[in-house]
């Protein structure tokens, strides 16, 4: 029902999934910094979650985790798997009675798999694509693996839900926490599309500034953007970033070009 990619980019770990299935992102990823990620899914077994992160947790290899956690499983032939770890390659895993097309492919930290596919040119795009964009940031490169899946067919039966999870230690909002993108599609049309402008607006709101990108705030500038946020109805750059929800792009002194750009388009609405 599913087609999925789990994958490890330096410290980060990440899941991304796509489904003619409701909320698959509320059932198949799992991740966690410093540990690793899977992916659970055709006749899904959400116990996998939990076991496959504690058996990471403590060193056990990818490919030792699947061989865990299916040998345990007495419906195992009816489950789908990916796991990656801190080190070497993922591990993917289809059982015998998944329904076609289902399979897999893995190499070092990534392992992709699907069933229920229009054949088996959905994993193979999306395995191309990810050793293809190494150039990209972690969740654009997940994103990028999974809309490739989905352009060369994805599910047989059509698409529905969509999610991306990414973790690594510190990420989280504002330092708390690791989850640095949280994004579900539940139920959409075109899942993987809105999930693509979903991500756009949580790299604008989230992102960090680039510091070789930022403009020293002073003379035109700096009255331009006091002029601008006045316009606006606010008595600082900091108290209109707050209420636009970029107050994390915030540096003193400077101002990154993204809300720059930003207060100029709220001017002209």
């Amino acid at each position: 029902m599913t087609f999925s990619i789990v994958a490890r980019s330096g410290d980060a770990y990440g899941v991304t999934v796509a489904s003619k299935f409701l909320g698959a992102g509320a059932l198949v990823p799992a991740a966690e910094a410093g540990a690793g990620a899977l992916a659970t899914q055709a006749w899904a077994n959400v116990a996998f979650r939990p076991q496959g992160l504690a058996m990471l947790r403590t060193g056990v290899r990818a490919q030792d985790v699947v061989a865990g956690l299916t040998a345990a499983d007495p419906g195992r032939a009816h489950r789908q798997l990916g796991v990656v770890g801190p080190e070497g390659e993922g591990a993917t895993f289809t059982g015998e009675e998944c329904l076609d097309w289902a399979g897999g492919a893995a190499g070092d930290g990534y392992a992709v798999q699907g069933n229920m596919l229009t054949g088996p040119e959905v994993v193979e795009a999306m395995e191309s694509a990810w050793l293809a964009s190494a150039e990209l940031p972690f969740a654009r490169r997940l994103a990028a693996a999974r809309a490739a899946g989905d352009a060369a067919g994805g599910d047989r039966r059509g698409r529905q839900s969509a999610a991306l999870y990414v973790v690594e230690a510190g990420a989280g909002y504002a330092g708390w926490g690791d989850v640095a993108c949280d994004l579900r599609v539940d139920d959409h049309p075109d899942p993987a599309a809105e999930l693509g402008r979903l991500l756009g607006i949580h790299e604008l709101l989230f992102g960090k500034p680039d510091p070789a990108a930022l403009l020293e705030v002073g003379g035109e500038l700096a009255e331009e953007i006091e002029a601008r946020v006045k316009q606006l109805g606010y008595a600082t750059l900091d108290q209109w970033a707050g209420v636009e929800n970029l107050e994390g792009r915030l540096v003193e002194g400077r101002i990154d070009p993204v809300v720059l750009s930003h207060l100029r388009a709220a001017g002209e609405r």
